[in-house]
């Protein structure tokens, strides 16, 4: 185990959505030098990032004050409709740095609303992004329901049948697997399901290749905060194929988790800056 073979996957670290907001926050601070500048809640799921554009001078609030001066970033989960009024009413100018892909959910999820359908959110409900999307598809329709699992699906399983129509999106950052399994239960209950696979592409593409790589590695290294749905995603598909470790840092990096580690695979989720994805390398050459 002295020199492993260490392959870094592709498409890891930052997504298009990811890199579009932290270099937009960066130069509206550039820009803006003497406006205040803040996030409403973190930007990315990823402290070194926020922590990076706190020294900047760009806060990240968790709250919306009564009375705010200055820019307010929607972050890139986006956020429900009454948000972005409070944030408005509160004085602020609202920049919007939802990711286009969450925002695709958005729309998909309202036009489902609609048009009569009872619509399925796959994804996580206590989610930014799904509460988001639940928020904005129940403006049309008070027929919205989140669920992962069949069990959280059954309560619903009355209405959904004397229902016509079933109407499915999905959390961006979800895992295919999740969504298989809600469809082929809808499938069997429902007269009519359709289905918007909203998964965004470099959810795909980054889980699909990190299975590959898992197929040909003694080990797994994911890289990447734990708050961070398609990081923790990513480590859960990979256990299945090998050895996998999840770590949001080099800091938590011991030496005994490599053993008997002749290749090394490592990802990271789609909010992991590629600084904090290098210094793993480095010290897992160094030997750590």
């Amino acid at each position: 185990m002295s020199n492993p073979n260490i392959k870094l996957a592709k498409f890891a670290g930052f997504c298009y959505g990811v890199k579009r907001a932290v270099e937009t926050a960066i130069k509206l601070k550039k820009e803006n030098p003497d406006k205040n500048i803040c996030i409403l809640g973190e930007l990315i799921h990823n402290t070194d990032v926020i922590n990076e554009l706190e020294n900047l001078g760009i806060k990240t609030i968790y709250e919306i004050p009564p009375k705010g001066d200055g820019i307010c970033i929607i972050r890139s989960h986006g956020a429900t409709p009454e948000v972005f009024e409070q944030v408005k009413n509160a004085g602020f100018e609202v920049v919007d740095l939802t990711c286009p892909d969450v925002k695709k959910v958005q729309q998909r999820a309202i036009e489902l609303a609609k048009n009569d359908y009872f619509v399925v959110i796959v994804g996580k409900p206590n989610h930014p992004e799904v509460m988001a999307i639940k928020a904005n598809a129940e403006l049309y329709s008070n027929k919205v329901v989140v669920a992962t699992t069949i069990e959280e699906l059954a309560p619903y399983e009355a209405e959904i049948k004397s229902h016509r129509k079933v109407g499915v999106v999905v959390q961006t950052t979800q895992m295919v697997s999740t969504l298989n399994l809600v469809v082929n239960y809808l499938n069997n209950i429902a007269k009519e399901v359709l289905i918007y696979n909203t998964i965004c592409q470099s959810t795909s593409m980054r889980q699909k290749e990190a299975k590959e790589l898992a197929k040909e590695s003694d080990l797994m290294i994911v890289v990447g905060s734990r708050k961070s749905a398609n990081t923790t995603h990513l480590a859960e598909i990979l256990k299945d194929y090998t050895k996998t470790i999840h770590i949001e840092n080099d800091s938590e990096l011991k030496k005994e988790m490599l053993q008997n580690a002749d290749s090394i695979g490592i990802t990271a989720g789609a909010s992991t800056p590629e600084s904090i994805i290098n210094n793993v390398i480095e010290k897992i050459k160094g030997g750590i």
